[in-house]
């Protein structure tokens, strides 16, 4: 019966989130169907939707991502968190792109939206099929605390946000390109995107708390609550490393360069990743697990110290669980009755 009770809640938060009038939808292309021709080049030409950057690709990345999301929910998987949070973004997306003039090359940015949208699967993909090594280490980071329940609802949606925006996001720029054809750049695109997100925080707050965890908003990171401004903060301030790690790629003079610059990249990634384990680790295990890796790893002391700080916070909060009841359990039990 929650599995009926969740489908129809879905389905009435679904309608805050527009994506088009389903009369200028294009016909629907399977996402498996793409991948034979899908590169990084963009060819406006090509008779393949997301190489050439056609609405018709925006649908297909969606109806992948609800596919995915839709198995992961039915089950309250952890993953499902940043399964969510992805999808409602995608869809957000597809809003801003049928705005007329909201980006200066719409059919350019959805075929960036495919490119993106493919590391998020392919690093899924390798990892759940028994090949752990086959996906960057920030998302083993993730896909491990997901499977082993080891964070609580923030700490899911921002190890997927960190994997796929700090390590994912400066490969796929440099590979499909900073700058138009005419020379000019195209970062004014790139920080149009964050006015779309600004638009599908708040709403995914909500529907998070509705469906999973209510103390989403809640949880304490870098010494202050992370609440839907400070997230966008956080992610906006994200995309701009991203841009500029990019440019770090396309500009370094050698391969030996280039190979330096994208190890730092992995590397502050899994930095990252397990700073946020530490501050929303539901128990001991999982923290000692991010310490230990930290421990070989350039952290500054300050981070480190700050992210046991958070933890504490979170700990006192009771955002991490109670003496009496793990917080994992907790997470399922409230989906189990809520999602």
């Amino acid at each position: 019966m929650h599995r009926v009770l969740r489908r129809g809640l879905g389905l009435a938060l679904s309608l805050a989130w527009p994506i088009g009038s389903a009369l200028a939808d294009p016909p629907f292309i399977p996402w498996s169907a793409l991948l034979p021709g899908l590169t990084t080049t963009y060819e406006p030409s090509s008779a393949n939707v997301c190489q050439s950057g056609q609405l018709a690709c925006v649908d297909s990345v969606i109806a992948e991502m609800t596919t995915r999301f839709d198995a992961l929910e039915a089950r309250c998987d952890h993953a499902a968190l940043f399964a969510l949070t992805y999808l409602r973004t995608t869809e957000q997306y597809k809003v801003a792109v049928l705005e007329p003039g909201f980006f200066s090359d719409p059919a350019f940015i959805n075929h960036q939206d495919a490119n993106f949208a493919k590391q998020y699967f392919d690093a899924w993909d390798a990892y759940h099929a028994g090949n752990p090594a086959g996906a960057p280490r920030a998302w083993q980071l993730a896909f491990r605390a997901s499977e082993a329940k080891q964070v609580n609802g923030t700490g899911s949606i921002l190890l997927g946000m960190n994997a796929h925006v700090n390590r994912d996001l400066p490969f796929v720029l440099e590979a499909i390109g900073l700058v138009k054809p005419d020379g000019t750049s195209r970062k004014p695109d790139h920080d149009q995107v964050n006015a779309f997100l600004n638009r599908v925080v708040e709403p995914l707050f909500d529907e998070a708390a509705a469906r999973y965890d209510p103390l989403v908003d809640d949880t304490q990171l870098n010494g202050s609550t992370l609440d839907e401004v400070a997230l966008l903060q956080l992610l906006v301030g994200w995309r701009e490393l991203a841009w500029r790690s990019a440019e770090a790629l396309v500009s370094a003079p050698t391969p030996e360069a280039r190979a330096q610059v994208a190890a730092r990249i992995e590397q502050s990634a899994a930095i990252e990743a397990n700073l946020i384990i530490v501050a929303t680790a539901y128990t001991p295990l999982s923290l000692q697990q991010a310490l230990a890796e930290l421990a070989g790893l350039p952290v500054e002391p300050a981070r480190l110290l700050q992210a046991l700080a958070d933890r504490n916070a979170n700990l006192l909060g009771g955002l991490l669980g109670t003496l009496l009841t793990p917080g994992a359990t907790l997470r399922d039990r409230y989906c189990a009755s809520h999602g």
